[in-house]
């Protein structure tokens, strides 16, 4: 085992604990989560509280995926707002996690529930006469399953496009599987082939755009590879078919 991995196990057992104490003294409307970017699939290693849902095992969501894209040029994300598909207004930070080499390798989310705080402003503006309309919350998914993730991420891009995948033209799909790339979509293991799936297409054609996404692509990943350790331009697994 390398001294890096020691070092970044050790921090994470060192989160561990804390993030009851966390939890605790912000009360029930608190959810703390320690990230291990070494296992995105799977990346909640740590959880107190209970506001997205998500166990141990559970997954990472957009944000944390777009922080996993941007590797170690990744930044803080704090007080930032999300709405979960359930209708709950939430309020995040999220905290980089970095080992003495400046590697990141996790995060630490602290997620608070705001619902019935927004709820109360926006009853008090009411009566005082200062109303104001809704905030444009986006809607992020949280879940065990990353899988409903990386879902969700394919569908809110199609539906900012407002067309199907028949109906983009190359660019357009280019584009698309360049956003996902950027947003740390093919970091996960069977990515390419969950987003084929999902867009109703084959393996190998997700490869191919996949690949041409980030020949033409002005800042590719640092990681070239795909999640299934092919490079791109390289022939898909055999047994893909266009």
């Amino acid at each position: 085992m390398s001294t890096d991995t020691d070092e970044q196990d050790a921090i994470i057992a060192a989160l561990t604990p804390v993030i009851d104490g966390i939890a605790a003294t912000l009360g029930s409307f608190c959810e703390v989560v320690v990230h291990d970017f070494r296992r995105p699939e799977k990346s909640v290693v740590a959880i107190a509280g209970s506001v997205t849902g998500r166990g141990v095992g559970g997954s990472m969501s957009e944000i944390g995926m777009g922080i996993l894209a941007r590797g170690d040029e990744a930044s803080d994300e704090l007080n930032y707002l999300t709405r979960t598909r359930t209708g709950k207004i939430v309020k995040s930070s999220t905290m980089v996690l970095r080992d003495s080499t400046g590697t990141v390798f996790g995060a630490l989310c602290v997620n608070l529930d705001i619902t019935a705080v927004n709820q109360a402003h926006a009853l008090i503006g009411e009566i005082a006469g200062v109303a104001t309309g809704p905030a444009d919350v986006p809607t992020t998914t949280f879940g065990n399953d990353i899988g409903s993730v990386v879902d969700a991420i394919v569908d809110s891009h199609q539906l900012r496009q407002n067309k199907t995948w028949s109906e983009l033209d190359r660019a357009q799909r280019l584009e698309l599987f360049r956003s996902l790339d950027e947003r740390g979509v093919f970091a996960v293991r069977r990515a390419v082939e969950q987003v084929a799936a999902r867009l109703g297409i084959s393996r190998a054609s997700a490869y191919n755009y996949l690949s041409d996404a980030r020949a033409t692509s002005r800042t590719p990943p640092s990681d070239a590879s795909t999640t299934d350790g092919t490079e791109p331009g390289a022939t898909p697994p055999e047994g893909a078919q266009p």
